[in-house]
């Protein structure tokens, strides 16, 4: 059976770090082109939608071959709004509309480095695995059995296990982190449970930690083009 697949791109227009962020170009073209572009050429999602409150992103959305059939309200707009809210709105929204769908899939504009190779291979493990959802991942960069949390004096001791002090870092286990670029999910557990993290049955789709990139800064910015240039 096939599954109606709703890729909701979220794009609020007030981020404070970079201006414009999700329509600054790059590497060519506006950030949120690369998202739109890596879920237009998947064939199992249905509609690529964009949740947005500015008139800028969304016609840039529409050039790109999203569609913007709403126009995110002011209570879902804030930085203090949750992913969550705002996949459930336009959920609702477009139900309303008759446009129902089996699966959501969130796909952050910042993560412009994640392949449409990456979201078809995780659609095609949630359909196998009857998963109810899927989450992207990748390795941590630095071991968190490396870290831990200082005191007020700062002081060290036990800073790190003994155990594991003694351990070269490549003999360590490999610890994996969500990095933001794919959220799958079963739309009537989502609707149900509310949350993208406390479900049953949700399994991890694991991405390069180079793709893993997510714009947050000038610098990420900047390394993100350097990346691209790489390829």
């Amino acid at each position: 059976m096939n599954k109606r697949v709703l890729a909701l791109i979220p794009a609020r227009a007030g981020s404070k770090r970079i201006v414009n962020k999700n329509i600054k170009p790059f590497a060519g073209k506006p950030l949120i082109a690369w998202t739109i572009e890596a879920a237009k050429a998947c064939e199992n999602i249905t509609d690529v939608v964009v949740s947005t409150d500015g008139e800028d992103i969304a016609a840039i959305a529409r050039q790109y071959g999203a569609e913007t059939p709403f126009m995110r309200p002011d209570n879902l707009s804030s930085d203090t709004a949750s992913s969550i809210d705002v996949v459930l709105h336009a959920i609702d929204f477009l139900s309303e509309s008759g446009r129902d769908y089996d699966l959501l899939l969130l796909l952050q504009p910042t993560s412009p480095l994640r392949s449409s190779s990456d979201i078809s291979s995780a659609i095609d493990f949630f359909m196998l695995s009857n998963a109810q959802g899927v989450i992207s991942v990748c390795e941590c960069e630095h071991s968190p059995l490396w870290a831990n949390v200082l005191s007020e004096s700062k002081s060290l001791d036990s800073f790190i296990a003994s155990e594991i002090s003694e351990l070269r870092s490549q003999d360590l286990p490999a610890y994996y982190r969500f990095n933001g670029a794919i959220y799958l999910f079963d739309v009537q557990q989502l609707q149900l449970r509310k949350s993208f993290f406390y479900s049953p049955n949700v399994f991890a789709h694991v991405m390069s930690k180079e793709d893993s990139i997510d714009i947050d800064t000038e610098i990420d910015f900047q390394f993100g083009e350097f990346l691209v240039s790489k390829k």
